[in-house]
């Protein structure tokens, strides 16, 4: 398995080689956090919000599986599966 990624608020992170980047966009409520995908082409690109429950511990992002191991309203800790 591979090692912990630790994201602050607005800290991007390029999922894989050909796959998009994620942007931790923070908790919107208590028990739902956000994280915006970046799909981008050359000079343009665009974006979207998507939003998980807490106790999600794994999510798929752009065919990517994510294993969420922490999460807070400053940082998320996840790992690529």
């Amino acid at each position: 398995m591979l090692e912990s990624t630790t994201l602050q608020v607005g800290q991007g992170f390029h999922l894989k080689r050909g796959k998009d980047r994620i942007v931790y966009a923070g908790m919107v409520s208590d028990e739902v956090y956000s994280i915006v995908q970046i799909k981008a082409s050359g000079y343009q690109g665009y974006s979207w919000n998507l939003f998980f429950q807490k106790r999600q511990q794994h999510i798929t992002i752009d065919k990517v599986d994510i294993t969420v191991e922490n999460v807070t309203t400053e940082e998320i800790r996840f790992r690529l599966a």
